[in-house]
């Protein structure tokens, strides 16, 4: 049997362990197949798995059990032992009644009598169909630093109320133990189906925990509940959305008292917590109506909204550039919500810059279906195309959109031959980049600490835009998280309080300002906007004009993003097969390019391959491996956080787009020899 077990009190995370019972013994002792540690120490956790490979589990248990790292009280060999002597109850209890897991977990589910009636009927559809039975309720969703996302359906592998009253009961834990309790905790939803829903079960598990709560009166951007979180001073928030995933989808975002989501030590407390609730009798809960008539949970709106807009206006560079444009340009914009949270506040904030713009109208209704698009990412083209119908009628040069939470925001504008296309988050970052600097540098209010932050999956043409005009660029890992702690370290740090300039991520995210700690495409609406009406009015240029200046003043720089989905219950050993063959034996060359040099920062080593030394990282540990080629390109791979598939960046640099297609598509077809 495979056996999963997640560690504290140690740098490594979890371990997955094979075990099974050797029948060729009368007393039925067990054998040790394969270790794999989750983080750990590496070649120290790597010799530990060796050694045990093949051995009895008590002998393994009894070498192991006890020893201690340093000044704590446990150890990787001391929580292997734990993880052996649990395999083996679990192997026992298979043993004994030749049942799996999941069908005990199915069954654990039928029989509970207070499972609601919908619940009921879904799982007796499934009644025999071990395939479904085992892809329900096979493992439970993992929690990590973005929360929960999964299929909604009945089982502890999907998202429902059960699997959302755990994870906060996880959450009401957490928040008790920090003592924090008349902080409390803010909660916002999506328009998705049963988003509403599951926050109010939130509510009701934070209220019976004693936890004061405030919760929207309808949904909000996930960057509104970033701000809240700080407005109102909470220890904790909480989010239920699923992004931009298909309508199946819906998630729990976990969010921490400076308005980011929750550090991995924070997550770590919460999954333990969840692994230690039993999903129906260890969850408290309450009556939602009496809870708000006692003043439990507060329901809030209109304040909120007026204090968070005023923020995000407050991160306008020039003003009244739009009423100019608007004016004496003619300047007009389409805008579409894709059905989502950004159907109130954006086009409210649009209307106070002065901005005209028209709306998509089968588009702007809030519908967890999502009926006039297959997937609501504003990334595709595809779901602008009601919107470039509006924007040829309008004769309007920009589209903007954004995503069921309204965190991410994609645009199309009009190219040279009057056709409309995309932009990738790269571009659109790069020229809010490059207009931020540009026109503070005009009005003198760039700071002369000013500093960027991007992730490190994101284009290098953001470093060379901030090289050539003396602005200080940071790299975090990938995660919107990661440039909320800058933020956080910026603010911390007197001498640099207001030095944060902009904040971007390839994924179409962005963020000015240091009112919220989470990408907000609220902002980015209004700076998009504001970005096309400057050129607009004051250089008479395109958005597709400015990109291709860009390129012409800084260098050509190409990014491909490739996806490789690992679906089954196998999905996860494959990832980590694949991370781990690579980590062990990375490759020196790639579609002939030399590799100068590797990082790999789940041991925060970097290996120089033309020298041989390693020196540190310099950022926290994470499971991604980054490659640095001769020629300037990077190419950076990862598992996905919140879904089964690799992921692979190729930052390319390059003479022109051409060039740079075809690299990446030599790129591509050398790495799949390593990711199959």
């Amino acid at each position: 049997m495979v056996y999963n077990y997640r560690t504290t009190g140690t740098c490594a995370k979890e371990i997955q362990l094979e075990i099974e019972t050797d029948k060729s013994k009368e007393n039925g002792e067990k054998i040790i197949g394969r270790v794999q540690f989750t983080g750990g120490c590496g070649g120290n956790t790597r010799g530990i798995a060796s050694l045990v490979s093949g051995m009895e589990v008590s002998e393994a248990v009894k070498k192991l059990k006890g020893i201690t790292c340093g000044t704590k009280k446990t150890s990787c060999p001391d929580q292997l032992s734990s993880a052996l002597e649990l395999a083996a109850e679990a192997l026992d209890g298979e043993n004994t009644d030749g049942e799996p897991d999941y069908i005990k977990n199915y069954n654990k589910w039928v029989n509970y009598s207070g499972l609601d009636q919908k619940t009921k009927a879904a799982l007796a559809e499934i009644k025999g169909d071990e395939d479904k039975i085992k892809e329900y309720f096979i493992a439970p969703l993992e929690f990590g630093t973005g929360g929960l996302r999964g299929i909604m359906r009945p089982g502890i592998n999907s998202m429902n109320i059960y699997t959302v009253r755990q994870a906060t009961q996880g959450m009401a834990n957490l928040i008790k133990a920090e003592k924090l309790e008349e902080n409390g905790a803010v909660i916002a939803y999506d328009s998705r189906n049963n988003s509403e829903l599951f926050a109010k079960e939130a509510a009701k598990v934070l209220a019976a925990n004693k936890i004061k709560v405030y919760i929207f009166d309808d949904i909000r951007p996930t960057p509104e509940l970033s701000f809240a979180l700080r407005y109102l001073n909470c220890a904790a928030g909480i989010n239920i959305t699923a992004s931009h995933n298909p309508k199946e989808y819906n998630g729990y975002k976990a969010y921490w008292s400076d308005g980011a989501q929750l550090p991995p030590d924070h997550a770590e407390t919460v999954s333990d917590a969840i692994n230690k609730t039993d999903i129906f009798t260890g969850v408290l809960s309450c009556h939602y109506g009496e809870a708000v008539k006692l003043g439990r949970i507060k329901i809030i709106g209109g304040e909120i909204d007026e204090e968070y807009i005023r923020n995000v206006m407050e991160q306008s560079v020039y003003p009244d550039i739009i009423k100019k444009a608007v004016k004496n340009n003619n300047f007009k914009i389409v805008y579409t919500p894709l059905h989502g949270a950004g159907y109130k506040l954006i086009p409210e904030v649009f209307s106070r810059t002065g901005l005209d713009f028209t709306t998509v109208k089968k588009q702007m209704n809030p519908d967890g279906n999502f009926p006039t698009v297959k997937y609501p990412n504003p990334e595709y083209l595809e779901v602008f195309e009601l919107g470039i119908e509006d924007a040829k009628r309008e004769n309007c040069d920009l589209i903007i959109a954004t995503d069921p939470d309204a965190d991410r925001t994609g645009i199309a504008v009009r190219d040279k031959k009057g056709e409309y296309i995309t932009l990738t988050g790269n571009q659109v970052g790069a020229m809010l980049l490059e207009y931020i600097i540009t026109a503070r540098k005009e009005n003198k209010t760039l700071k002369s600490n000013a500093c960027a932050v991007k992730t490190i999956v994101t284009t290098e043409l953001a470093a060379k835009i901030c090289e050539e005009n003396g602005v200080k660029i940071i790299n975090v890992l990938t995660g919107f998280k990661f440039i909320g702690e800058k933020i956080k370290q910026f603010e911390e740090d007197k001498t640099e309080s207001d030095s944060f300039l902009f904040g971007y991520e390839e994924s179409y995210g962005y963020l000015s300002g240091t009112y919220a700690r989470d990408k907000d495409a609220v902002f980015a609406s209004m700076l998009i906007a504001e970005m096309a009406a400057y050129y607009k009015a004051n250089k008479n240029m395109t958005l597709t004009e400015v990109m291709e200046n860009i390129y012409k003043k800084y260098g050509y720089y190409g990014e491909d993003v490739q996806n490789i989905a690992f679906t089954g219950v196998d999905g996860q050993k494959k990832m980590r097969d694949i991370m781990d063959g690579m980590r062990k034996d990375p490759p020196k060359n790639l579609a002939g390019y030399k590799i100068l040099s590797f990082r790999d920062y789940k041991t925060s080593e970097i290996k120089d391959f033309r020298t041989g030394k390693i020196s540190p990282a310099g950022l926290p540990k994470s499971d991604v491996l980054y490659f640095d080629l001769e020629n300037g390109t990077k190419v950076v791979i990862r598992p996905s956080g919140t879904e089964p598939k690799i992921k692979i960046y190729y930052l390319v640099s390059a003479k022109d787009s051409k060039d740079s297609g075809k690299q990446s598509e030599s790129l591509k077809e050398a790495m799949s020899g390593y990711v199959s």
